[in-house]
């Protein structure tokens, strides 16, 4: 039997469930997923591997309108994503209207090539509810084959799966089947411990702040990791420091053990925090912080 392999390229707006349905996809929780706008800030990259297939999922930053330069880099990873798509999954949630959504059917609308729409979160409304949304969305999309999902509780996902391991083109494997993603461990941990930063922290904070893991030593009982938490001002340090470094240390506890559960092993988390000012705004220190 030829081999299969193609990019599954995901593309929607903040929150309707990107990170979370490429978990699901999976089978792990490779990505973080988190209720706040704007988690999702890299394109990454989860890879699913058979003996006759390999499907190269693609998690991208909600679509937005770009407020600032890091935006602008975001905006530029959804559109590659459009260029190199095999399939494109456009994901929506139900309540969400075709006529708010300009910013995403207008880039699904360039893709030439086999597409499904995905209307998530349907264990939150009524039959009637549901159906009358399908068509809504069928007729904004009429190319795309649209499909109801629950990625939270996995309504759809086994068969969402298989139709897209069925839809990829013959195709020798392009990374090695071994491989869960193209991102590094250093990335993911920097990954949780910006996700604990989204849960505890309000606000500005957690748009204003980048997690930077400046070592990582892996030994056979305990991995030792220095990582910085940026922020854009002082009176954030503080904050995210909080009074006589409580913040802090919570912040560094919970990211501590997601970090021990993702390695398989015990973890010495070393967190400084310090300032850059108006990162998000400056081309180099957006280069130099991966965007």
């Amino acid at each position: 039997m030829a081999h299969k392999a193609g990019y599954v390229n995901i593309i929607g707006e903040p929150n309707v469930g990107k990170s979370t349905l490429l978990n699901a996809l999976l089978g792990e929780q490779l990505v973080i997923a988190n209720p706040k706008a704007q988690t999702t800030r890299h394109r990454i990259l989860g890879i699913l591997n058979g003996d006759d297939h390999q499907m190269v999922l693609s998690d991208t930053p909600g679509i937005l309108d770009p407020q600032y330069k890091m935006h602008e880099r975001m905006m530029r990873a959804v559109d590659e994503a459009l260029i190199d798509a095999d399939i494109l999954v456009v994901l929506v949630e139900l309540g969400q209207k075709p006529e708010r959504s300009e910013n995403v059917l207008t880039r699904a609308r360039r893709f030439n090539g086999p597409m499904v729409l995905l209307l998530n979160k349907v264990d939150k409304g009524k039959e009637d509810e549901v159906l009358a949304a399908l068509e809504v969305w069928q007729a904004a999309l009429p190319d795309a084959k649209v499909v109801p999902l629950s990625a939270l509780h996995g309504l759809n996902v086994e068969e969402l799966r298989a139709y897209l391991i069925s839809k990829l083109p013959k195709h020798p494997a392009y990374f090695p089947k071994d491989e869960l993603s193209d991102r590094n461990t250093r990335f993911f941990v920097s990954e949780m411990i910006r996700e604990k930063i989204l849960t505890f922290y309000q606000q500005e904070i957690p748009y204003s702040t980048q997690v930077v893991v400046n070592s990582f030593e892996e030994g056979e009982q305990l991995v030792k990791i220095q990582a910085d938490v940026i922020v854009m001002r002082e009176s954030q340090k503080g904050i995210v420091i909080g009074a006589g470094g409580k913040a802090l240390r919570k912040l560094g506890t919970e990211a501590r053990l997601a970090i021990e559960r993702f390695v398989g092993n015990k973890v010495f988390l070393d967190l400084k925090v310090k300032v850059d000012p108006d990162w998000r705004e400056d081309e180099g220190k957006l280069k130099k912080y991966g965007y």
